[in-house]
């Protein structure tokens, strides 16, 4: 799986690694040796290490060609792009107090980078920022990048956090071996102006910071994992193992297709048993590689790792992939998003549970047989919620008699057949109108429905419900009774950069639904707007505010805010409840992702700093929408001012 993705579950390919390798001129070599050593790819020097661009005259450099590890034809085109990433010279260093050397860093990053391109490799390692300032670094990064193919630029960045947070809160510190590396990335990534290009190899030590400062990272573009073979422990046996933190972080990294590279020399003396040998019948010649057992580490982990399950493996290609909310008041939903949503029989079973315990509680074991209730399905769609409520009435052998309101034309088709497919003619009546203009013959006993959004009322649940509350006896019970919006502040480094390429206000000030992956969540989730049904229409709005603070833990060290992720969590009746926010959520349901509100511009957070945010729901005669905004630590502008986006 060369340079690869993790597919869902799929583990036929057990190699998931690469290998940093020392300058070599002998291309062919050194790549035939890693891969038929086991390695997918190598992190190969590009450029002799012992050139400097001031040691060559300018006649000498007219009539010799650069010191690159062999030509661009010793390798096939697949080769180099699929098999090699390229190092960038580890002695440069942009920001040198030396004039000589700054110059000379400058030009042979330019002469490096410009070589990995002509052969189209997919990534380059950039050497790590030396020193307190990167400004000269970033700024020539910079101006390399306005001009890159699809190349990636890989930061190296140590995985390491000060242990004195007065270090760590101070953003101007950079003190070599006290700082919170994090600073130091995103320092770099704001010089470069949020560069989708622009990501970071992270540097893996034997200690690892806190568990919150280590989760920032999953957040951020991540696409290498450097572990060091001085971080191996070793075990009983005499192998090398990590120790189970390393373990729990090496296995992160593969769940979000961070590659895992193997850095240094063998510091482990294998024992040669029976079984064992420095013998590799695999490879040519039987050559064993010499970091082998550390690849037979890693590929052990990966093997063990469990295999996605079923509703993972469904949500798999959602994964970051924005979309924009359903609108299903103002658009008829098509067959196809039908069928995704009922066949989610998590949430259907749950609302066969309330229908159930509502039919129980409204009428007695005494006066079954004899009292008919009366249940309104409110946006039927193509029957689900009716199939799920006659189900609740065999179950409790009450005696039901359904009003099935649909406005899609459409979906009336399939309900008429289904109706008349099922037998349930006696029982059901389709009624083909908007709920808000439809005149009920009587009034209903239940009112069900399931209108919520990923948001709980982005879907206009409150405003269809209150219209539809009408129908209902003073007595009558609504499913669901109440949901509660939730919302946490997120690092969202690629969603950032997706909603930045469109290059315009209106994607920033939209929300979006997205299966969230690779994020960092910051803080516990908070409630923001609650809504309660039926609802005394004379004293209510659907206008809502909220203010809310957010303390991020101290020892995440500082953190970029992109934006917001927004849940529900709905009570369908009583005790029984579905949602998605995540310390509630109901498992297995897949019918809802998250909704994200992204910020225009991220907001950097120091430790101990509290984050403040407003949420607005706002009512137009025409049109409901958000607004939002952040106070603190620093004001941002207000997000979708009169629901203009």
């Amino acid at each position: 799986m060369p340079l690869g993705e993790r597919y869902g579950g799929d583990k036929s390919e057990s190699r998931y690694c690469g290998v940093e390798t020392d300058f070599d001129d002998d291309m062919p070599n050194l790549l035939s040796l890693n891969i038929h050593g086991g390695f997918d790819f190598v992190i190969a020097t590009l450029m002799d290490p012992n050139y400097r661009p001031s040691l060559v005259d300018d006649d000498t450099s007219r009539s010799h060609a650069l010191p690159f590890a062999g030509s661009d034809l010793v390798l096939s085109p697949s080769q180099w792009s699929s098999h090699v990433v390229g190092k960038i010279s580890s002695w440069i260093d942009l920001d040198s107090e030396d004039e000589t050397l700054r110059k000379d860093s400058e030009i042979a990053l330019k002469q490096e980078i410009a070589w990995a391109s002509h052969l189209s490799l997919q990534a380059c390692l950039l050497p790590t920022p030396k020193g307190t300032c990167c400004a000269n670094y970033a700024k020539c990064l910079n101006q390399i990048l306005q001009n890159l193919g699809s190349m990636q630029l890989w930061l190296r960045i140590p995985l390491e956090k000060s242990e004195d947070d007065t270090d760590a809160r101070n953003p101007d510190f950079m003190g070599e071996g006290h700082n919170d590396s994090w600073e130091l990335w995103n320092s770099f990534r704001l010089l470069c102006e949020h560069h989708s290009q622009l990501s970071v190899a992270l540097d893996i030590l034997s200690s690892l910071p806190s568990a919150s400062s280590v989760a920032r990272w999953f957040g951020e573009p991540v696409r290498a994992a450097i572990i060091n073979t001085n971080s191996f422990l070793t075990n009983a046996r005499g192998y090398p193992c990590l120790s189970k933190r390393q373990q729990r972080l090496t296995t992160a990294f593969f769940d979000h297709s961070i590659q895992i590279v193997i850095s240094g020399q063998p510091v482990h003396n294998i024992p040669l048993g029976a079984s064992e040998s420095n013998v590799d019948n695999n490879a040519e010649g039987g050559w064993r590689h010499p970091l082998k057992s550390y690849l037979d580490y890693v590929a052990f982990l990966y093997q063990k790792m469990d295999p996605l399950p079923e509703q993972e493996r469904f949500e798999f290609g959602y994964r970051d992939y924005l979309q924009s909310p359903l609108q299903p008041l103002m658009d008829n939903l098509e067959a196809q998003t039908y069928e995704t949503f009922e066949k989610d029989t998590v949430k259907y079973s749950q609302y066969q549970r309330a229908v159930a315990k509502a039919l129980v509680d409204r009428v007695s074991d005494e006066n079954a047989s004899s009292v008919t209730t009366v249940l309104m399905v409110v946006g039927a769609g193509r029957g689900p919620l009716v199939r799920a409520s006659l189900q609740a009435a065999e179950e409790t052998e009450r005696k039901l008699k359904i009003y099935a309101v649909e406005k899609n034309p459409n979906a009336v088709v399939t309900l008429h057949s289904l109706v008349k497919l099922e037998g349930w003619e006696e029982r059901v009546t389709i009624v083909s109108c908007d709920m808000r203009n439809w005149n009920a013959p009587e009034k209903a006993d239940i009112l069900v429905s399931e209108l919520l959004g990923s948001f709980g009322d982005n879907e206009l649940s409150p405003e269809c419900l209150d219209g539809a509350q009408r129908f209902l006896k003073e007595d009558g019970i609504s499913i669901p009774s109440s949901y509660t919006s939730f919302i946490q502040p997120v690092t969202a480094c690629k969603l950032y950069n997706d909603i930045k390429s469109h290059k315009d206000l209106l994607h920033f000030e939209t929300a979006y639904v997205v299966k969230l992956h690779r994020v960092a969540r910051l803080a516990h989730t908070q409630p923001v707007f609650t809504f309660t049904h039926p609802e005394d229409l004379s004293k209510t709005s659907n206008q809502r505010y909220k203010k809310l603070r957010f303390d991020i833990p101290s020892d995440t060290g500082s953190s970029l805010i992109h934006g917001f992720a927004g849940y529900f969590d709905a009570t369908l009746y009583k005790y029984v409840h579905l949602g998605i926010e995540p310390s509630t959520a109901t498992p297995n349901m897949f019918s809802w992702f998250p909704i994200f509100f992204p910020l225009r511009m991220p907001v950097y957070v120091q430790p101990g700093t509290p984050l403040e945010v407003h949420f607005w729901r706002c009512c137009g005669s025409t049109k409901v929408w958000y607004e939002w905004c952040v106070t603190s630590p620093s004001a941002s502008a207000m997000h979708n001012t009169n629901g203009r986006s």
